[in-house]
């Protein structure tokens, strides 16, 4: 993922862990956040109902290889600019992060 997104000129920071992100200074100057639902820890969606809990405004693009009617409701309750089913095309990808940033 981090290559494709350099390849087209887009900086991005890899995690280890969700719980890694929330350790950083990173989330403070991301423009939007690329977090897959299921993490080794705490899930993308917990991720995200923690940054919006501490006030967090930036986009979230959710993507997922396990998709089911009861993730895709939970992720649009939690927020969320995109959600992506694994696989998917680089054009919906890059379509989602312009979407996020502009």
């Amino acid at each position: 993922m981090a290559r494709l997104l350099a390849h087209h000129g887009i900086e991005s920071r890899t995690f280890a862990s969700a719980e890694a992100l929330l350790e950083s200074d990173s989330v403070q100057t991301a423009s939007c956040l690329l977090v897959d639902i299921h993490l080794g820890g705490i899930s993308g969606i917990e991720l995200q109902r923690r940054l919006a809990a501490s006030g967090s405004k930036w986009p979230v693009i959710f993507m997922t290889a396990n998709d089911d009617e009861a993730t895709r409701n939970e992720v649009m309750h939690v927020g969320c600019i995109a959600y992506l089913r694994k696989p998917f095309a680089q054009h919906v990808l890059l379509n989602a992060i312009s979407k996020a940033v502009a």
